[in-house]
């Protein structure tokens, strides 16, 4: 399969350019997340955390800020609509409310 010839066009290095994928190269090619590594393992199994290694994000100071989230902070806390003899995972309460939002019988 050969690439469209826009892509090869695009300039001196054409394809080179996109990302790779583990179909494209040759075995020993690991992608990874991204994420690093934070420490080393010991030899006994456990995890030493490096603290140089962990990443450390500066928050500006947010005094005076005058934009707000999407979220509001005036919802009150929501509560189950659950009988007390009735638990939520039962099949039994799980049909009787489709039943009723649905209004089939």
């Amino acid at each position: 399969m050969q690439p469209t010839s826009s892509l090869l066009a695009r300039s001196t290095t054409g394809i080179r350019r996109l990302k790779l994928t583990t179909k494209q190269v040759n075995g020993g090619y690991y992608k990874g997340t991204g994420s690093g590594s934070m420490g080393d393992h010991t030899k006994h199994g456990g995890y030493v955390i490096d603290w140089k290694k962990v990443r450390t994000y500066v928050v500006p100071d947010m005094t005076g800020f005058e934009l707000t989230p999407f979220v509001t902070k005036n919802m009150k806390p929501t509560r189950g609509r659950y009988d007390v003899d009735e638990h939520p995972i039962s099949g039994k309460h799980f049909l009787k409310r489709w039943k009723e939002e649905n209004g089939t019988n």
